[in-house]
């Protein structure tokens, strides 16, 4: 690859620092199509909406927008310039668009003839494409023309523009619904889009910068290294710094395009509402959160803003990386972040070429998304694979944060505990979930929907949960959600985009990978250790049913989520000690009491036997009953209790086995045990105890010692 290099006096470092080699601008091709090889960083897509402040200067005058930024810049910078520059860049940007469906029926309103233009181009593109499959099904040749569909279909997505791409992008990563031909081809819909013109990307720098380009590189790409739906990449080095920096520089006239797009897509929104009864949900509603978002992209600032702050939350994982934002050479309309090198996730081969595998990268990723959806609320609401990189270190690159989303907190609750209630087949507290969800309105009943879960989720569920995979459970919900009157918020639906993203990349790399499984651990993590009510309730109705302990589950879920690697075994099951010795814990201390008597039992009972079996066999003759336990007992009952027992040394030894676990790991059991109420459970068990023991003595006198024996052990 070509490059352009700036007062070369300066450079510290090659002039050309890309492997792959892609046409140059006197190429024809480079205006058209082109092919980046698989090293490369990409950034591009979207955003929530936020109106952006004009900042002030000292006089409380507010800076033009194309600010300059100065030419020279300190080597090391600390907070307080990052904060001015920061500063800087948002006045640049003071300018930038904000979608408003008002603005957009004014303007196009009065332009019929450009509307029914663009309404029949997409009709034709869209018509023509569905006409020529209808034909290859009636002919028996949908195969031998899959690829040269897959081809077109790209092509048509690509000469509407970048609405339709983004569907395209969504599809790519979708093998349960695209055949292979379609999928690889919709994949170069990520980065491979055709160019603007180069210098065209340049006077746009130098425009929304104030400043030359050879005052700010060393050297700069002369061709796009990537290009997408809403701008184009290049690789340069800073002359300041001589760090290497991905730039990326929006496309002339894109506002007009997704305008247009979108005013049309809001009228067919209206439509729907009106005449398809079958779609609840509000589409107009739908459309414009969407249209938000990608006008939201368009405010490279805001990708900023949104790409530090998704570091701070989730960088701090060693296998996560985040590239930093360079304020001093950014604006609404280009972006300067760290360059980084790296490999798409759906290239397998050349990943697991480098000693790195494509399912541990995706379970990085799902173990971010799930932080990100469950923990913060804040979540990159776009993972197709042109977004996440495996670098050469084995880290998850994310890239491109302009479209990003947020889960309401409650909403984050509501979704753990909707996994509970699905693996406790509580199917009528599923339905309100739906309420926490923002799915129903509180007035509504969801007495009618209990029934259309239970006939799914009891057909679903017949294997685990954790074989279940994403998208059936997407596809069941969605049939129950099409029958009665919910309302998707739209922060779900970017949730369901960015699950079934990534479960769509696993897929390429293991056809039996399952989202749900991958999970888990998180889930059992968040359960046992996570104090807030609303989870604290959910793992006491997992662990206890129908007044009985279920020690296979807390096992399961110790098991689980030692899987994690933010498990700690001194913070597991605090939250429900605490409340176990609250004002309201009277009801768990009940179980709790009764739970303890029969452990307590099973361990004295099942010492008892062991110490008899290790006793030499003429003295066992010597003791009562002949079992070493002093009371009658039967093999089931005996067996029962051994089996509790060995259970309870599991769960204590997956405790201390833990990788994080010390000596303090009772400290916080043992300040609890000083409380009062913890002084008052202790004597009602020890009474409970000394009950059973008494009954068990009666039982010794009244029946025959020769009913029980105890079985070889």
């Amino acid at each position: 690859m070509s490059t352009v290099t700036l007062n070369p006096a300066s450079t510290t470092a090659p002039s050309v620092f890309y492997r792959n080699k892609i046409p140059t601008t006197t190429d024809p091709k480079c205006r058209t199509r082109f092919r980046p090889k698989p090293l490369f960083a990409a950034l591009v897509e979207e955003a929530r909406p936020r109106s952006l402040p004009p900042v002030r200067g000292s006089n409380g005058a507010v800076p033009e927008p194309n600010i300059a930024v100065s030419s020279i810049v300190p080597a090391s910078r600390n907070r307080a310039d990052d904060i001015q520059a920061e500063s800087k860049a948002l006045a640049r940007a003071v300018n930038a668009s904000v979608y408003s469906p008002e603005l957009l029926k004014f303007k196009y309103a009065s332009r019929p003839f450009k509307v029914l233009r663009r309404t029949l181009q997409i009709l034709v593109g869209l018509g023509s494409f569905g006409l020529k499959l209808w034909i290859d099904q009636l002919q028996g040749q949908l195969d031998q023309n899959r690829r040269a569909r897959a081809i077109e279909l790209r092509e048509t997505f690509t000469r509407l523009g970048p609405t339709f791409v983004k569907i395209g992008q969504g599809l790519s990563t979708r093998p349960d619904l695209c055949p292979p031909e379609f999928l690889e081809e919709l994949s170069e819909l990520q980065d491979a889009l055709p160019t603007f013109p180069d210098a065209e990307a340049f006077a746009c720098i130098e425009r929304e910068l104030g400043l030359s380009l050879d005052s700010i590189y060393s050297s700069i790409s002369s061709s796009p290294i990537a290009a997408a739906s809403l701008g184009q990449v290049y690789k340069a080095q800073l002359k300041y710094s001589g760090q290497f920096v991905a730039v990326k520089v929006q496309r002339p006239g894109i506002e007009e395009a997704i305008g247009l797009d979108f005013y049309l897509i809001r009228g067919l929104g209206f439509l729907i509402n009106k005449y398809v009864d079958i779609i609840s949900s509000d589409v107009v509603a739908l459309v414009d959160e969407f249209a938000r978002r990608v006008y939201q992209e368009l405010n490279y600032v805001q990708e900023g803003q949104n790409a530090r702050r998704f570091k701070k939350l989730y960088a701090d994982k060693e296998d996560v990386l985040v590239p930093d934002i360079f304020w001093d050479y950014t604006s609404g309309k280009v972006l300067t972040m760290d360059w980084v090198d790296g490999v798409k996730l759906n290239e397998q081969a050349i990943i697991e070429g480098q000693g790195l595998k494509v399912l541990d990268l995706v379970n990085t990723g799902i173990q971010c998304s799930l932080r990100q959806l469950l923990e913060y609320g804040y979540f990159h609401a776009d993972p197709h694979p042109g977004n996440l990189l495996a670098t050469p270190e084995g880290k998850l690159a994310f890239l491109d944060f302009g479209m990003m989303s947020e889960t309401p907190e409650e909403a984050r609750f509501a979704i753990i505990g909707h996994v509970v209630h699905m693996v406790n087949r509580d199917y009528e507290a599923m339905a309100r979930d739906y309420y926490a969800l923002d799915f129903l309105s509180p007035e509504v009943d969801v007495t009618p929907i209990v029934p259309a879960l239970r006939n799914f989720f009891d057909d679903a569920l017949n294997s685990t949960v954790s074989e279940l995979n994403f998208k059936t459970i997407v596809d069941g919900l969605g049939a129950v959600l099409y029958e009665y009157p919910f309302n998707v918020p739209a922060y779900y639906a970017l949730i369901l985009r960015s699950l079934t993203v990534l479960e769509g990349l696993a897929l390429y790399a293991d056809p039996n990978f399952k989202v749900l499984a991958a999970s888990y651990p998180y889930f059992a993590k968040r359960l046992l250790t996570d104090p807030n009510p609303y989870l604290r309730d959910a793992l006491i109705e997992l662990l206890f049913k129908d007044g009985k302990f279920r020690w296979n589950r807390l096992e399961n879920l110790l098991v689980q989520g030692k899987m994690d690697r933010d498990f700690s075994a001194k913070e597991a099951l605090q939250p429900v000690l605490k409340l176990l010795l609250g004002p309201e814990g009277e009801e768990l201390r009940t179980l709790v009491i009764k739970e303890a008597i029969r452990v307590t039992e099973a361990i004295s009972i099942g010492t008892a036997i062991d110490t008899y079996n290790s006793i030499p066999g003429p003295l066992k003759s010597f003791l009562p009953n002949g079992n070493g336990i002093g009371t009658p007992m039967t093999d089931v009952e005996i067996e029962s209790m051994m089996e509790l027992r060995e259970q309870v040394l599991r769960i204590w030894g997956l405790l201390r086995s833990s990788d994080n676990i010390d000596p303090t790991i009772l400290q916080p059991i043992l300040q609890v045990l000083q409380e009062p109420e913890a002084r008052s459970l202790g004597g009602r068990v020890f009474g409970g105890i000394t009950q059973r023991l008494a009954a068990r003595m009666l039982q010794q006198v009244l029946r025959s010692p020769t009913t029980a024996r105890a079985p070889s052990l």
